[in-house]
């Protein structure tokens, strides 16, 4: 009897991964741990340091893992403007605007002192250190995030928006560190233009704005269009799990075409799509006939409730698909780790970002709204690194960052991605029991 090949051995690992982590989900649920970690953890097992099975080099396969990151994220952020049912008008909007534009801002320009006095770096690479990690990240945020729309919680709010929010406002001061680098043309005069003009008005103005109106009204246009459809024509059944693979795929496209920001476009997106189910009775229903040879989800579908049905029907496939994009991802970067030189000075800087700098920049950010407290700790120590930082990483290695730099870069990023999932993954469990508790105290 022959030994079984990589492929065999692959598709018996994520079997019994998968189902193991079906039947103990509830168990693990108890536990002071999270999925990511046993992503990591299984991710080394058959990597280089384990078993063998697959081999990962973050400096080679570049053009894959950023593909693979890019579409995690995207998911993820259209996950997330699904997730937030809170009316855009609503005050409660400030917390994260102001997370993902103040707190960001502060955390780049942090990271970017220490990396300049510090860690000897370029100006400009010092600033897309910055940006690669100031974003928290919206994948392996999930146990911290909004789980039902209706939540109104101020804590998972302001994490779930800042989470979609500052992926794609970080993505201005990536450009500028590239064009800082000579890799990115910021003024009108080429590459590392000493000119800002370009940069303020395409990559700040235009592309930030333009993603999110364009992702607002692509959600809302094709929101709208199915539920009519739905509602006056008893047409676009049953393709509930078409809509979020859909949307994203033609939002990303046309925001990518349109020289805006992807990210923000998507995230805009899930937004709008969550209004449709704002005003249900806006679109007049079809007369009650011809239901026989419907089924009883083709007739809630077609009802007053379609909008309604449609938002649990796409949040809860696109759910899924975050869940497997998530596993993916981490179980890569669990891989990736033998093929990484780690430097002595991520010993010292992982603990800066997490308790020094991240708080720092929180509570300058959260001046001035309700969040205080608990909820301001929790806040300031949940903010995750994860997959938006990799793609970040990634897309600058692709865009020509000198092999020297990318090196530093990725012992740095991949040092602060797997130091948070292991120090928020032990920690989560514990500190959001104690926070519920209390809140249900109160």
């Amino acid at each position: 009897m022959t030994s079984p090949d990589l492929f065999t051995l692959g598709c018996i690992i994520a079997g019994l991964m998968l189902v193991a982590l079906t039947l103990g989900s509830s168990f693990l649920a108890r536990l002071p741990l999270s999925a990511a970690m046993l992503y990591l953890a299984l991710g080394v097992a058959i990597g280089p340091m384990g078993w063998g099975l697959l081999k990962l080099d973050a400096l080679k396969n570049t053009d894959v893992l950023e593909r693979v990151t890019e579409v995690a994220v995207l998911i993820s952020l259209f996950n997330s403007g699904m997730k937030l049912e809170l009316p855009l008008r609503h005050a409660r909007w400030r917390i994260p605007v102001q997370l993902a534009t103040v707190s960001m801002l502060l955390t780049v320009a942090a990271v970017t002192a220490v990396g300049v006095y510090l860690l000897k770096l370029p100006l400009g690479a010092a600033v897309l250190l910055g940006a690669i990690l100031a974003p928290t990240d919206p994948v392996l945020a999930s146990e911290v995030q909004v789980a039902d729309p209706a939540d109104r919680d101020l804590l998972r709010f302001g994490l779930t928006a800042e989470g979609g929010l500052n992926d794609g406002t970080a993505f201005p001061l990536v450009m500028l560190g590239l064009g800082w680098l000579g890799l990115h043309e910021l003024g009108f005069g080429g590459a590392g233009s000493s000119g800002l003009w370009r940069w303020w008005t395409v990559d700040v103005l235009w592309a930030t704005a333009g993603g999110l109106g364009l992702g607002y009204g692509l959600g809302t246009l094709v929101g709208r269009l199915i539920i009519y459809l739905r509602m006056r024509h008893r047409e676009a059944l049953d393709s509930d799990e078409f809509i979020a693979l859909g949307l994203i795929a033609l939002t990303y496209g046309v925001a990518l075409l349109c020289h805006t920001y992807g990210f923000l476009a998507v995230f805009a997106a899930g937004l709008a799509l969550r209004r449709i189910n704002e005003s249900p009775h806006a679109l007049p229903s079809a007369a009650a006939d011809d239901t026989g040879n419907m089924s009883p989800s083709q007739i809630r579908a077609t009802g007053h409730e379609a909008p309604a049905h449609m938002m649990r029907a796409v949040v809860r496939f696109n759910s899924q698909l975050e869940r497997f994009a998530e596993i993916g991802i981490v179980l890569a970067v669990g891989v990736l780790l033998a093929t990484v030189d780690f430097k002595p000075m991520v010993l010292w800087f992982v603990p800066l970002l997490f308790v020094v700098i991240r708080p720092l920049a929180v509570w300058v950010g959260l001046l001035g709204t309700p969040i205080k407290g608990q909820q301001r700790r929790l806040i300031a120590w949940f903010g995750i690194r994860g997959i938006g930082s990799l793609y970040y990483l990634l897309y600058a290695i692709n865009h020509g960052l000198a092999p020297a730099l990318a090196k530093d870069l990725l012992s740095i990023t991949l040092a602060v991605v797997v130091a948070s999932v292991v120090a928020h993954g032990v920690s989560v469990t514990p500190l959001m029991r104690r926070y519920e508790k209390r809140q249900r105290a109160r």
